[in-house]
């Protein structure tokens, strides 16, 4: 088994979603993440509040600096994220277009180059 960060992408200046299509949004994702847990592929999973209220934390000649953030040429930035265990790339990018269907956001498929453990004490109801 391979483990994969299918992270999803927010396209600067789309309109935020309604209420209601949060509401649908979640419940739609939570169908899947249940999928992925029968499944045993699933590992860890999460949304992002909005990249506005991110910080950039960096070393700057021996100093660590703090800065509003995250500022890049891109339009797009990291709204949330799963981790899955599975067979192989296809696989990973099964469950990544489920999730795009369930958020209607883009999805990218990164494969971890090792595996990732989560630490022994941490609790399973901080990963549901």
């Amino acid at each position: 088994m391979t483990q994969y960060l299918l992270s999803v992408y927010m396209i600067d200046g789309q309109e935020p979603p309604s209420e209601e299509e949060i509401t649908k949004m979640y419940a739609d994702v939570d169908v899947v993440n249940e999928e992925l847990k029968q499944t045993g592929a699933w590992v860890f999973a999460g949304g992002l509040h909005p990249a506005t209220l991110a910080t950039v934390v960096r070393e700057n000649a021996g100093e660590v600096l703090l800065t509003d953030g995250p500022f890049v040429e891109t339009k797009e930035h990291l709204g949330g994220f799963a981790v899955v265990d599975v067979r192989d790339e296809a696989e990973a990018r099964y469950w990544a277009g489920r999730i795009a269907v369930a958020v209607g956001w883009p999805q990218e498929v990164h494969r971890f180059p090792h595996r990732v453990a989560l630490s022994p004490d941490t609790p399973s109801k901080a990963l549901s």
